[in-house]
């Protein structure tokens, strides 16, 4: 009985010191903001103890167009975007509750309606009146909920692999691609306990590779990003939180109700969100648009930057009335 108990301690003693020697610590959060959180970026209190990091660039007077990223990313997905809008474009993001310099949400909400309100208070706080709101994923999800709940507020609406309609299943010959192994992890009971302390870069890196189809966009310093601020203190643990409340797609009958004009951009090989999502927001809103990108996934705001901007800005400047610079 000893040699069992003698091997029972010293798996536990091995397990301890794998945990030591593998644990990631939380990220120290003035090293982030020096290094991630720099002009332009403000840090605007919006309310109920939240401290948004945001950047507004652009004309003051400009038409203003806001841009939500997705789960587990952070407001500098959309640099791409940025550089190219801001001349003549008043360009709006921030990072949502639970991601980059934001942190979590301090009553540990993340249901789509506090999302939909921090989107209001930011567009609040900054004095903004109608704009164009723009989201990929999560930030779709977002979105839309948004335009669904306040329709005078919005210009255009843009949607990009946005989540927030039911979930479709992926086409049966790319079922055994689909998925990412940082959200599997995520949503596994028990194992992803060990994602608040222990998560390597190497999985970031191989999240952030099944993600896209471009694999330029998982260059080390994006991997660097994502991983330093998923560690970003308590950001992991509101992943967790996040992942473990039931996906809430909004009902079809509110979907088909948003008459913003919609443009809707998606990667023909996204892996997350089959562009079948794509097609389906396409038919149930009334005034939207479609574009599809062969051999691009889940990021066409950063590995199809000529093309999606090539459709963006005549859609923006119909609506503004201003015409694209040539």
């Amino acid at each position: 009985m000893k040699w069992v108990l003698r091997g029972a301690l010293g798996v536990l003693a091995l397990l301890v010191v794998a945990f030591l020697i593998f644990r990631t610590p939380d990220t120290d959060p003035a090293a982030m903001r020096a290094k991630y959180g720099g002009p332009p970026s403000q840090f605007v209190a919006i309310g109920d103890g939240v401290t948004v990091h945001l950047r507004d660039e652009g004309p003051r007077d400009a038409p203003v167009i806001m841009l939500l990223h997705g789960s587990n990313a952070d407001l500098h997905t959309w640099d791409p975007w940025v550089r190219a809008l801001k001349a003549r474009y008043r360009v709006v993001r921030f990072d949502q509750v639970g991601h980059g310099l934001t942190g979590p949400d301090p009553d540990d909400d993340y249901s789509r309606d506090n999302y939909v309100e921090d989107i209001r208070e930011v567009a609040d706080k900054l004095g903004l009146g109608r704009f164009v709101l723009g989201g990929n994923s999560m930030g779709g999800k977002h979105a839309l909920a948004f335009a669904a709940r306040y329709p005078e507020r919005l210009t255009g609406l843009v949607l990009v692999d946005g989540s927030g309609g039911p979930m479709l299943d992926q086409p049966k010959d790319d079922k055994k691609d689909s998925g990412n192994i940082g959200f599997t992890i995520a949503r596994m009971p028990g194992i992803n306990l060990l994602v608040e302390q222990v998560t390597p870069r190497f999985l970031i890196r191989q999240s952030l590779e099944e993600t896209v189809s471009n694999k330029a966009v998982a260059s080390e310093a994006a991997v660097d990003r994502y991983w330093e601020l998923l560690r970003y203190p308590g950001n992991r643990r509101a992943t967790l939180k996040r992942f473990s409340l039931p996906y809430d797609p909004l009902p079809e009958a509110d979907i088909a109700k948003v008459a913003t004009p919609t443009l809707i951009l998606w990667g023909e090989e996204d892996r997350l969100i089959p562009v079948a999502a794509g097609r389906w927001l396409d038919k149930v809103m009334p005034k939207s648009t479609l574009v599809v990108y062969p051999g691009i996934g889940h990021l066409p705001q950063e590995e199809a930057v000529s093309a999606t901007l090539g459709d963006l800005e005549p859609w923006l400047a119909r609506l503004t009335d201003d015409p694209p610079a040539r």
